[in-house]
């Protein structure tokens, strides 16, 4: 196995651990939505603290279900994904693209060096 696949190996095996070990491991059991996310935690948390605070805006569109609202993030966080990969990847094969063309616009002066200088008058090809 190479040295990359390992490594890419251990890699995944860490992603997994990430997500089976919370589940495993029973964090957040004690509450009434063990996964919330931080906006929901922290909205909790100022109504403890301040019970009359206003929120300075509302939402454009609020999604009907809990499902729906990660079914959304989740289609979020995919296109950025999507945006990131096609951007690394662009520039991936432009930088590919250029050292290519650098290397064969090397190759062909020095061809053209060679030709150019054509065989030696004494017919010696140090003279």
């Amino acid at each position: 196995m190479s040295r990359n696949a390992k490594i890419n190996t251990l890699l995944l095996l860490v992603v997994a651990a990430l997500a089976v070990l919370p589940l495993a491991l029973g964090l957040g059991d004690h509450k009434e939505e063990p996964f919330a996310g931080a906006d929901a935690e922290a909205e909790t948390a100022i109504t403890e603290l301040q019970p009359d605070y206003k929120p300075w805006f509302s939402p454009l569109y609020e999604p009907p279900s809990g499902e729906i609202e990660s079914a959304l993030f989740a289609l979020q966080a995919a296109l950025g994904a999507g945006v990131l990969a096609y951007y690394f990847g662009l520039r991936r094969g432009r930088r590919q693209g250029a050292a290519r063309a650098g290397a064969e616009a090397a190759g062909a002066a020095e061809a053209a060096e060679v030709s150019d200088s054509g065989p030696s008058p004494l017919g010696r090809p140090d003279a």
